[in-house]
Formats: C-alpha cells, sequence, structure tokens
C-alpha cells in the first residue's frame, strides 16, 4: 500500500540514502517532459522538506532549462534489492550555477567532482512510497567512471566548450541560463 507524507521522515531518508540510483523528473510550461537517470554520490537530503543533487555535465541541460520555465521537480528512488520501497518526492526546484552567491553553500554538500554544472535544490511539499513489488532485483556492481573521466581529461576550460555547444538550449529550445 501507497503512503503519503507531508516531509521526508527519516525511515525515507534512510531508504534514499542507501539508493545508488535515482531519477529527476522535469517538464517546461509547454514542451516534452524529462526523466533522468542519476548516481555517482549527488543527492543529498538537506532536512525533511529541502533536497539537493549535484548535476554534472551531461549531453542535454533539461533540468535546468525546464525549473526556469516551469518549477515542478519529481524525484524517484526504487529498491533493486530485497526491501521492494519506491518512494517518490514531489516539490519545486531551482537552478544554482557557480556564478551564483548561494554556489558555495550548495556545492558544500558534495564531494568535490569534475564537470560539475548546476546544484538542484528542491522543497519537498509531497513524499509519496508504494510498494515496488514489481521492480526486478538486480545487483549493484558499481559506479560507472566515463562521465568523470570524460569530464576530468575535458578540463574546465574543455567542460565549458561543451556547455556552449551542447548545453545552452533544452531540447524545445527553452534556454538553460548555463552561462551568464
Amino acid at each position: 500500500m501507497g503512503e503519503l507524507y507531508a516531509e521526508i521522515n527519516p525511515k525515507v531518508e534512510e531508504f534514499i540514502k542507501q539508493q545508488h540510483l535515482f531519477f529527476v523528473a522535469t517538464a517546461p510550461v509547454q514542451g516534452r517532459i524529462n526523466l533522468s537517470p542519476k548516481g555517482i554520490d549527488t543527492f543529498r537530503v538537506i532536512d525533511a522538506r529541502c533536497v539537493a543533487f549535484l548535476n554534472l555535465t551531461g549531453s542535454a541541460n533539461e533540468t535546468a532549462a525546464h525549473l526556469l520555465s516551469d518549477n515542478r521537480i519529481t524525484f524517484m528512488f526504487c529498491s533493486f534489492t530485497a526491501q521492494p520501497w519506491i518512494v517518490r518526492l514531489y516539490g519545486q526546484g531551482r537552478v544554482y550555477h557557480a556564478r551564483d552567491s548561494e554556489w558555495s553553500h550548495w556545492l558544500a554538500h558534495f564531494p568535490d567532482l569534475p564537470g560539475k554544472r548546476q546544484v538542484i535544490v528542491a522543497d519537498i511539499d509531497l513524499v509519496h512510497s508504494s510498494c515496488g513489488f514489481g521492480v526486478p532485483l538486480m545487483d549493484f556492481q558499481g559506479e560507472r567512471q566515463q562521465m568523470l573521466r570524460w569530464a576530468e581529461k575535458k578540463g574546465e576550460e574543455g567542460i565549458r566548450r561543451y556547455w556552449e555547444e551542447n548545453n545552452l538550449l533544452s531540447l524545445d529550445g527553452v534556454p538553460t541560463q548555463i552561462l551568464p
């Protein structure tokens, strides 16, 4: 049976900390809905109503663009191990870039990873859990290192050029404001 919570309780927080993978969903006012898998130790529960994730450089920049258009955001965590459970966090998100005065505050919650692009912070107004009985059992073998090695090899200037070429607009042409 599913349960609804007004905030992230200790049981939910512990479950989130145990997951190696989460999904983030956003959508602009008009346009495509985006759903992205995330990992690499980039999610934090800040308090019972606030979470943050470190958005690393990737092929698109949908989350940032969408949140600038419509700040709705949903996170989903599901267990692929013995405990069958799914948790969704619903809220309103905002985007912080390195040029923002709050950047250092939010970045301090994460390890220093190459390719950091934005910190996405969300105020959570609903937590929904469900059984997860239909989620398959799978074994975690480790984090993929390709993205981190790629970003490290590119260096800061190479990442900035990549942003200019690939991350300025969403798939629907919504600006991401990655660069001033």
